[in-house]
């Protein structure tokens, strides 16, 4: 090595107190969680608490809510603990009922009732009907119907017998006789009182024979128009009959419907159902009869009532939709009645299947004699019909993945109005007897939950989203590491303990929970806001602290459930672990090698993660300036890989040719890798390789690197910072700590570091090191041991340096190329055989 190189110390290694930022105990002012007040509030979600807040607030139209973030951030503790405080400061919102259109009986009629009515109203309809049943009968029974009906059954055989009485005395004038036979009246001629027998008849003079024939076609004619008479006749006395039953009907409805009217008299669409019902009963009082009951007619009466009632009945049935007062039980009609419902206030609905007939309802119908019939009794009410007047907290990602149920919801928050409609009938498939409900008015307020990515496309791809969900609620993953918020972990685990019956923590252990949070939150100085994993780590430490006979929790049963979660998930980590400890993979530890760095990356496996090595090396040759990535080539590398190798390149063409054209040509390549690659992580890892290749100058190969590169150098943050670093390590600790052995990140990253205890252990005691570095040049010293060097005034690098080094080794094979594209001279002068 010249003697004017410049021999330097490494780049100190970081701190052990770097690597890991604990909990201070001292900043906490209980022994455990047990005397701890309970959490009440949502910490480090301030955004998403005012989004909801304003959004169940606002009244107006299309203000509905999308709360979105990842699973176990608290989106429907949140949602759910300011429903159920709003919902109690509204009033109840009206019952619904749907009843029978005695008009149009395919079109049920909504029938809207104070809350608390509609059960009421349904009990006293079902009574009333009871009621008919035994007093219609017995008044039909009653001596003065019976006398009054067979007054009028006399005065019609009465009438009949004498009509026929005077035409047979007039035909007796006549020599005529009226007879009876099997087929009707006969009309035959008389003499002396007897009928003359034909052969008589046709002895008989001509002019007595034609005179006898015209009075009889005479009185025959008389017969016929009394006989045409009869049906008329009888008519009349089926009417009379009828409006008899209906006076004798009208006094028995009259008394026990009044009462009704009476106790609905202040509610209009009540009175007005009660008239008609009064009427159709007068109207069909043979349905309320024995006889009429054991024979029903039409396809209406093919099946019975749940009380064995004839169907015709059914229909002075009242089926509540919406009962208020008894939340949960609509269409059930043995539910009880309450009395008082005030202090319930809106009611709030959270679906859990929201499939379309679950969300506005369906219409159920009965198999009968190869048809299916149905009526306004099998109306079954949905979810939007329960939270009518209050709250529907909905899945989105469930309820996106139900056929029809998205447009069902978004038709029914356009139109204000909630429609039954089958997907059979939207298609015109339907071929059964059907309904067509009168459609409910709609006000609800709906929010939906789901991912951040649900919230993004539905906004991008379905215009009328925007216009029904006004309101975002963006729910964080992380917030401030402070000791506010480190006590609020330790209220929300007290809070949950109690809950169920959970062991309390022990300071300590409160502390390895708050370090946990940190972790999960890939950052020293902050926390996650994910409460569902804090959560599951207190429940499995109380598991470990109960193996252990143990009265509360301390940090070791919350060490315990970590290395147990880790271990149930790792594995395919120790599968790989063991594939580079055997060789198979290879990943050097030791030594030095020329144009060969390991990088580092993370595998993500559902919620586990853990760092890979990766070996990437780089070849270089003489060519036109490019810096081919293999990865791309074969359709492996991703995006944002390759964006990262056009960076590098870019890098190296600014810094060290700029008044040269490029005359190398290098190849990169992920060694042994048979998946996708993607992301910028490993630009710095390859731009290291690069610069060891063209040089000629080895790398350490005890060290990993990994952070991405800008244009100018410059080493930039990257993700999984944690995981790399000890996945690197357990390779080391596997093959045995040197002590030259480590991990270069980007100084950046150190603030995201809270590494494994035994990782840290290592670094203390200088079996292990990791640095951060800035620059690439600070990077390559570190890799090689040699100054990088600083160009000088006319952009020289110092001698010795490795920037010398490759501006030597660029500058060479410029010059080089340059002979080569030269055309070859001869011996002539240039001058021709």
């Amino acid at each position: 090595m010249p003697k004017n190189v410049q021999h330097r110390p490494l780049h100190k290694p970081l701190p052990a107190d770097k690597l890991y930022t604990e909990c201070d105990t001292s900043q906490f002012d209980f022994k455990t969680t047990a005397g701890l007040e309970p959490l009440n509030e949502f910490i480090g979600q301030d955004r998403a608490v005012e989004s909801v807040r304003f959004a169940i607030g606002m009244e107006r139209e299309g203000y509905n809510l999308f709360a979105f973030g990842p699973q176990g951030t608290g989106k429907t503790s949140l949602v759910r603990n300011f429903l159920e405080l709003k919902s109690k400061e509204q009033p109840v919102p009206d019952d619904w009922c749907y009843i029978h259109n005695f008009h149009e009986s395919h079109k049920p009629k909504a029938l809207k009732l104070p809350a608390g009515l509609g059960r009421p109203l349904a009990e006293d309809m079902r009574q009333l009907i009871e009621e008919l049943l035994a007093a219609i009968p017995a008044a039909f029974e009653a001596d003065d119907y019976r006398n009054r009906r067979q007054s009028l059954e006399e005065e019609f055989k009465k009438s009949h017998e004498e009509s026929l009485t005077g035409i047979q005395d007039e035909a007796a004038e006549k020599n005529v006789a009226v007879i009876r036979t099997q087929t009707g009246l006969a009309v035959m001629p008389l003499q002396n009182g007897e009928v003359l027998k034909p052969e008589i008849f046709q002895k008989l003079p001509e002019k007595e024979q034609q005179e006898r024939t015209e009075a009889m076609e005479e009185i025959q004619e008389k017969v016929q128009d009394t006989l045409n008479r009869v049906p008329e006749w009888e008519k009349e006395h089926r009417e009379k009959v009828r409006e008899l039953g209906r006076q004798a009907t009208e006094f028995v409805v009259r008394h026990l419907i009044g009462g009704l009217k009476v106790k609905y008299k202040d509610i209009l669409d009540v009175r007005s159902y009660l008239e008609e019902v009064h009427q159709d009963i007068v109207h069909n009082a043979r349905d309320f009869l024995p006889d009429e009951m054991t024979e029903p007619q039409g396809l209406g009466a093919l099946f019975k009532s749940g009380s064995g009632d004839a169907s015709p009945l059914r229909r002075y049935q009242v089926n509540v939709i919406v009962d208020n007062c008894n939340p949960g039980e609509s269409g059930d009609e043995n539910a009880g009645v309450s009395a008082d419902c005030t202090s319930l206030g809106a009611p709030v609905v959270e679906e859990e299947n929201p499939t379309q007939p679950h969300l506005v309802g369906r219409i159920e119908h009965l198999a009968q004699m190869g048809t299916l019939v149905t009526d306004f009794t099998m109306i079954k009410p949905g979810a939007l019909h329960a939270a009518n007047g209050g709250y529907l907290v909905l899945d989105a990602r469930k309820l996106l993945m139900q056929p029809f149920a998205w447009e069902t919801l978004k038709q029914a928050l356009i139109t204000k109005k909630i429609r039954y409609e089958s997907p059979a009938d939207s298609y015109g498939l339907a071929t059964t007897i059907s309904l067509d409900p009168e459609p409910i008015p709609l006000k609800v307020k709906v929010i939906l939950l789901g991912e951040p990515d649900l919230y993004y496309l539905l906004t991008r791809h379905d215009p009328e989203f925007r216009k029904l969900f006004k309101v975002a609620a963006d729910f964080e993953t992380v917030m401030e590491r402070s000791p506010d918020n480190a006590l609020y972990y330790a209220r929300l685990i007290a809070g949950m303990g109690r809950d169920e019956n959970l062991k309390p923590l022990d300071v300590k252990a409160v502390a390895r929970v708050v370090e946990y949070g940190a972790r999960l939150a890939d950052d020293s100085e902050r926390l996650s806001t994910h409460m569902g994993s804090i959560v599951d780590l207190v429940r499995e430490a109380d598991y470990w602290a109960a193996e252990k006979n143990s009265k509360s929790i301390k940090a070791a049963h919350v060490q315990k459930a970590i290395d147990a979660k880790t271990y149930r998930s790792d594995r395919i980590r120790e599968r790989l672990q063991e594939q580079i400890e055997r060789d198979t993979i290879v990943i050097d530890t030791d030594g030095e090698r020329v144009g060969e760095v390991n990088g580092l990356a993370v595998f993500q496996l559902d919620h586990f993660s853990f760092g890979k090595p990766s070996r990437i090396s780089c070849r270089v040759h003489l060519g036109k300036g490019a810096v081919v990535d293999i990865e791309r080539e074969v359709a492996l590398g991703g995006p944002l890989h390759t964006k990262g190798v056009l960076i590098l390149s870019s890098y190296l063409s600014s810094k060290y040719a700029k008044d040269q054209p490029l005359a190398l040509s290098a190849n990169l390549v992920f060694e042994q890798s048979y998946g996708g690659v993607d992301g910028d992580s490993a630009s710095s890892t390859e731009l290291y390789a690069l610069i060891s290749a063209i040089a000629a100058i080895p790398l350490k190969q005890s060290i990993a690197v990994t952070g991405s590169v800008d244009q100018h150098g410059r080493v930039q943050a990257i993700g999984g910072v944690n995981e790399k670093i000890e996945g690197f390590f357990d390779i080391c600790s596997s093959r045995g700590l040197t002590g030259d052995q480590g991990v270069m990140i980007p100084q950046a990253n150190v603030k995201h570091l809270m590494l494994r205890k035994d990782v840290v252990d290592a670094c203390r005691k200088g079996n292990f090191n990791i640095w951060g570095v800035e620059t690439i040049d600070q990077g390559i010293e570190i890799l090689t041991g040699q100054e990088a060097g600083e160009a000088d005034g006319k952009g020289e690098y110092p001698l010795g340096s490795i920037n010398r080094s490759v501006t030597i080794k660029l500058r060479a094979t410029s010059k080089k190329a340059q002979r080569l594209r030269q055309p070859p001279k001869n011996n002539n002068g240039g001058k021709g055989n």
